[in-house]
């Protein structure tokens, strides 16, 4: 233990090992490392072009402040609310790659790494610390990067998995015991229960489920209290999964990989969901690479992949990631599920949204936004799923497919859809 006190030291003693022209790599969500980002920001005047490079954080992000263009440059996989302002200024850049294959432009050096600052828990008394609730990425970027940072969070639940990393891995440990962030689960509204609804009918007993996080994701688990033998090979899940776990509804007897076991890349909720992966063997966490990888998630039976979007075309092509030109969230994983839905046996990819934004427009458009990503392509779409119903578009040629989604649009929207699929694509309803 003595061996161990010695690593101890304070945030600003640990970056200072960080200089100009360097790339540094940020833990992710739950795990964001504040205090080395606040020290690492406090260094700025010091410091030139020392490029940042993360997933989805949390916390404030001082760094991205105008004053400290010349000292951080940030590239993001994945856009967050604490760094979408950013973005869309263009203080800060993003990234458009899938989760699955973030690790390998570390392995390679596509993205060489100098430094990687992670949070992780106390370590074992064989001086083990668990990545806890971020593996994802995290284990590509601690071995490839030259130096490891790691705050020694006691908050940070110990994780079955490969999320493990030996302090003789780590280069400085920074004491640190402060809550993890969180995410409250809010109700969900009227639109998105009705919207859960029709997902927990497409969820057959046995299924083996990837879903995501927010109001719909949450409505459709709690529609499936009733269901038998449910498994789970998700990129992430947060606190609805617990009460199916507890219910018994989840035993993962059926899947093929990882039998018995919920596999996840990482969690984000409230402390519940925290507490419940503490020290849970039938959790496994595991890289991203291998929780995303089609050949792994196609394995399993009957793979239902509960995915959302910003919008929709009549054709299927779908957005999940900026509203015209701006970027809003990133790539994720959204394609490497869907796609590895579609191929399981019996599997089923949803994509499910409301028909109408808050402010009452469509989100069932005739075309994409000017400058809108395609996300997932109208090729690689099965089910779209609103408040109105489920249209199932795979194999269904174009007007069968603009048929189909105009009957699960907004019914106050319905005629001008038509009318702008006869105008636009000159396609007559059949």
């Amino acid at each position: 233990m003595k061996k161990m006190e010695k690593r101890y030291v304070s945030p600003a003693e640990a970056v200072q090992i960080v200089k100009s022209g360097d790339r540094v790599f940020i833990h992710s969500a739950a795990a964001t490392p504040t205090v080395l980002l606040q020290a690492l920001t406090d260094r700025a005047a010091e410091l030139r072009d020392v490029e940042l490079l993360s997933i989805h954080t949390e916390g404030p992000s001082p760094y991205a402040e105008d004053q400290y263009a010349d000292s951080f440059k940030i590239n993001t996989f994945f856009v967050g609310p604490n760094i979408r302002e950013y973005v869309n200024s263009g203080r800060a850049s993003y990234i458009p790659v899938f989760l699955s294959e973030i690790p390998r432009l570390f392995k390679t050096g596509l993205k060489r790494l100098d430094v990687a600052l992670v949070t992780v828990s106390p370590p074992n008394k064989k001086g083990y610390c668990s990545l806890g609730c971020n593996v994802d990425v995290s284990n590509a970027a601690i071995d490839n990067a030259h130096y490891v940072i790691a705050v020694v969070n006691p908050q940070m639940p110990r994780v079955h998995g490969n999320g493990i990393i030996h302090i003789d891995k780590i280069h400085a440990m920074v004491k640190h015991d402060a809550p993890l962030y969180t995410l409250d689960p809010k109700p969900p509204t009227d639109v998105e229960q009705r919207i859960g609804q029709y997902i927990s009918e497409l969820v057959e007993d046995g299924a083996t489920l990837q879903m995501g996080i927010g109001g719909i994701p949450n409505a459709a688990i709690a529609n499936l209290t009733g269901h038998k033998n449910l498994g789970v090979h998700t990129e992430m899940f947060s606190d609805g999964l617990v009460e199916l776990v507890e219910r018994g509804v989840v035993t993962g007897m059926n899947k093929v990989t990882d039998t018995g076991k919920i596999v996840t890349s990482f969690v984000f909720g409230t402390r519940k969901v925290y507490d419940f992966v503490d020290e849970n063997p039938i959790v496994e966490f595991r890289d991203a690479d291998y929780v995303n990888d089609v050949r792994v998630i196609r394995q399993n039976p009957k793979v239902t992949a509960i995915n959302s979007a910003l919008e929709v075309d009549v054709f299927g092509q779908v957005c999940a990631d900026s509203i015209g030109t701006k970027q809003y969230s990133g790539v994720g994983g959204q394609m490497d599920f869907v796609r590895g839905a579609s191929l399981s046996d019996g599997g089923k990819p949803i994509i499910a949204l409301p028909s109408r934004t808050r402010k009452g427009i469509s989100r069932i458009v005739p075309m994409l936004k000017t400058g809108a990503d395609v996300t997932t392509t109208r090729a690689h779409v099965h089910y779209i799923v609103t408040e109105f119903g489920v249209a199932y578009l795979y194999g269904k040629n174009l007007q069968e497919r603009a048929k189909a989604m105009i009957e699960i649009a907004h019914p106050q929207d319905r005629e001008s859809l038509e009318k702008a699929v006869w105008q636009q694509y000159h396609l007559k309803q059949r």
